[in-house]
């Protein structure tokens, strides 16, 4: 079939979101893949090749990230938005796709309902994340947030088949619109992985490495982690190492302590993979507080999955209904807790971090875990069975 991919980034983005697609894709014919976005492809280190993206360029200035948040948006919305519409129907009427792959994302959702509404139903779509969480209701206005998460919601129930990122995303989306997902689509273990989980990851070392992967998006949470474990680290029987994987540098953090925390930089999945193989322990942190309930309850960090494949026992740190909690808490998959204290964090540290052989603790559950709940290759098999449908239907 030929796909088409629509959404806001590129083939080659960083992020757990552009992970997932990469990996559903595994396989997928170049000559038969195409892309739709809304930001252009400035690397290509993540070796995603297409046979051809299109792109409505956001001008970067245009972005509302940080200043004049309010008029970039008010630009967006009332110029931008059709263009990038008009660019959309122009390709798909050119390409005349089997099927598109809709990824709601941020500023792809308007475009993406212009162009769609009405006129194009063989497409998929995938809820990776809402629009309205972190700080995009005050950048992108409030009623503008409020109007685009409906879009979003619209192009969920139109479509021919559908899938969203967490159990608690999908029974929300389920509740709110009336339509069901094929399954829970993130990323997933891959049959290489179960083999290296079934030989054991039970390795000596002189040093408790713990791995930390992505972006910081709850940094306060993140900073009472590195307190509670410094306070801990000279009463451990070995050097503690906290290991940084990402784009972003945080070595200029007050927290940031040169003397036990590496950065290792953005690395790609495969060679991000094989340094987290190296650490002991990884962590997981979301925020404490329900102060952002549309993204700590129903969004899911991809990064959880990639430290399973890893298999590294997790310590997960956040609130008790995120979606995540409520996964660690379902298998014994490491240390999971909820507290705000760090008095209380340092004790729970201090006895996970004395386990001799973590590995040996938690590895069925992890094992048990990753094939329940993250199997790549069914994920990747009822992916494609939505895919045929949408085309049939067509």
């Amino acid at each position: 079939m030929n796909l088409l991919v629509a959404t806001e980034f590129p083939p080659n983005a960083s992020g757990g979101g552009p992970a997932v697609v990469r990996q559903m894709l595994k396989n997928w014919p170049v000559e038969n893949l195409s892309w739709w976005s809304c930001l252009p492809d400035v690397q290509d280190q993540f070796g995603q090749c297409v046979r051809k993206h299109w792109c409505a360029v956001i001008p970067w200035k245009c972005y509302p990230y940080r200043k004049w948040t309010s008029l970039k948006s008010a630009f967006l919305e009332s110029l931008w938005t059709p263009y990038a519409a008009r660019h959309l129907r122009r390709t798909l009427q050119g390409l005349k796709p089997d099927i598109v792959w809709v990824i709601p994302h941020d500023w792809s959702i308007p475009p993406l309902a212009r162009a769609l509404a009405g006129k194009w139903q063989r497409y998929h779509v995938t809820v990776q994340d809402y629009v309205d969480v972190h700080d995009n209701r005050r950048r992108f206005g409030f009623d503008r947030c409020k109007h685009m998460a409906a879009m979003a919601d619209w192009l969920y129930a139109d479509a021919t088949t559908r899938d969203a990122t967490s159990y608690p995303m999908i029974a929300d989306l389920r509740a709110r619109t009336g339509a069901d997902a094929a399954q829970m689509l993130h990323a997933g273990l891959e049959a290489e992985d179960f083999e290296y989980l079934a030989k054991g990851n039970g390795r000596p070392a002189n040093t408790i490495h713990i791995g930390y992967a992505g972006t910081i998006l709850v940094e306060e949470v993140f900073e009472l982690f590195v307190s509670a474990l410094e306070s801990v680290r000279s009463a451990l029987p070995k050097r503690v190492e906290l290991h940084l994987f990402g784009a972003h540098s945080y070595a200029k953090r007050r927290w940031f302590n040169r003397e036990w925390m590496v950065e290792n930089g953005n690395l790609r999945e495969p060679e991000l993979l094989a340094k987290l193989r190296n650490c002991d322990w990884a962590f997981a942190p979301m925020a404490l507080t329900d102060n952002d309930p549309r993204y700590n309850r129903f969004s899911f960090p991809t990064k959880f999955i990639t430290y399973l494949a890893a298999g590294l026992p997790v310590i997960t740190l956040g609130h008790p209904e995120s979606s995540v909690m409520k996964m660690a808490a379902r298998y014994d998959v490491g240390l999971t807790t909820s507290t705000g204290d760090s008095r209380t964090l340092s004790e729970q540290l201090r006895a996970a971090l004395n386990d001799p052989s973590p590995w040996n603790s938690h590895g069925k559950e992890i094992i048990r875990c990753a094939r329940t709940e993250f199997d790549a290759e069914r994920m990747r098999r009822t992916l494609h069975d939505c895919f045929q449908k949408c085309a049939a239907k067509g």
